[in-house]
Parts: structure tokens; C-alpha cells; sequence
């Protein structure tokens, strides 16, 4: 698998590698299906983390290991999409918003999680790059995922979260084509944010176990 890791081809003066392009490609796939509510997104996920895998595993251990929990949420989101389609008048699952617990739930997720994976790679420096942004968007992507996985339209708001740190630091460390991605990436989480949206105006709310009919 050492072709991953060599030279695609130079943008703008960048060196644009083949795991950099072709995991966010994938990415870049997988947002788009998500935006469909596609059950397809996951597979592509799935793929997307194990080539970027195949492409740090041996030498840079940190980015190998996200990578399977990336993959891990994947199989998560495909078999919870999985019991969930049919949601919604088009077969696929029906948006909603999250409920003020799992606002908090997540929110609380997000800021713990980021703290102990970045003491975990301040620790352990050959784990990652830049301990702190690398772990802000290593637990945002896992929640965002959690959150699309649950149907939830903040997952658009997370990934927004996530790129508004991910495309400067791409940028700041060679990951050109990372960078571009993000870009994209962010008017995508727009598009998508406004469908999911109004899909979930339209679609009928889950009633909560205890709660008043």
C-alpha cells in the first residue's frame, strides 16, 4: 500500500498524495448520499476509513487507529439506517431534530471527548500532529456520525462545527487537497442542513417512551 503515501500530482505548489484524495473523494461521496439520507453512505464510509487505514497503518499509528473507529460508527450508522428506512413517505428515514437531552448529551460528548483525546495525544506525541485541533475534529467527526446515524438534523451542524477548524488546519499543514475538500464539504452541510430541515417539518416526531400522546 505504499502507492497511498506517494504523489498523486502538485497543486498550487501542494503535493497532493493518493490516500489524502482518494479518502476524501469517498468523503466527499459519503456527505452527498447522506444528504439523499442514501443507505449507501456507509458502505462508502466504511471504504473511505479503510483506505486511509491501509494508508497510515505501520507508520503513523494515531491516524490508523481513528480510522477504525471511524469504521466502527460506520457499521453503527448502516445498521441503524437499517432498522430505521422506511421512516418516511420515500422509504428512506425520516429527519428530526434532537431532543434538549440529546443536545446536551452531545454536546457534553464532544467537549469531554476532545479533552481526554487530546491529553491522550499530548501524552503520546507520535499519536498525532497537533493534539488539540486533531482531537477536536476526530470527536467531532465521531459525533456528527452518531448523530447522522440517529437521523438527527444537528449532524449538519456538527460537520459545520468540524469544518470550520478542519479547512485552515489542512490548509496550515500541506493537506491541500484536504483543504478543497472541506470547502465543498462546507456547502454541502448548507444544502444539506436546509433539506434535512424541511424534511423533518414534514415528517411525523417519535414519541418519546413516558410521554403524553
Amino acid at each position: 500500500m505504499n502507492w497511498l503515501n506517494s504523489e498523486a500530482f502538485t497543486l498550487f505548489g501542494q503535493r497532493i498524495i493518493w490516500s489524502d484524495m482518494v479518502g476524501n473523494i469517498l468523503g466527499l461521496i459519503t456527505l452527498a448520499l447522506g444528504w439523499r439520507r442514501s443507505l449507501w453512505t456507509w458502505p462508502v464510509q466504511f471504504l473511505s476509513g479503510l483506505v486511509l487505514f491501509a494508508a497510515f497503518y505501520g507508520h503513523l499509528t494515531g491516524s490508523a487507529g481513528k480510522q477504525t473507529v471511524v469504521m466502527a460508527v460506520a457499521l453503527y450508522g448502516w445498521w441503524q439506517w437499517q432498522r430505521s428506512k422506511g421512516g418516511s413517505a420515500d422509504g428512506h428515514i425520516a429527519p428530526r431534530f434532537a431532543t434538549w437531552r440529546e443536545r446536551a448529551a452531545m454536546l457534553g460528548t464532544a467537549a469531554a471527548g476532545t479533552v481526554a483525546v487530546a491529553l491522550l495525544f499530548t501524552a503520546y506525541p507520535s499519536l498525532s500532529w497537533d493534539p488539540w485541533p486533531d482531537a477536536y475534529i476526530f470527536v467531532g467527526t465521531v459525533v456528527a456520525m452518531y448523530a447522522q446515524a440517529k437521523g438527527m438534523v444537528e449532524f449538519w451542524i456538527a460537520w459545520l462545527l468540524v469544518d470550520l477548524v478542519g479547512v485552515p488546519l489542512n490548509f496550515a499543514n500541506g493537506y491541500a487537497f484536504s483543504g478543497f475538500v472541506y470547502v465543498i464539504y462546507g456547502a454541502l452541510v448548507l444544502w444539506g442542513m436546509r433539506d434535512w430541515w424541511l424534511r423533518s417539518r414534514r415528517s411525523p416526531q417519535p414519541v418519546l417512551e413516558g410521554a403524553p400522546a
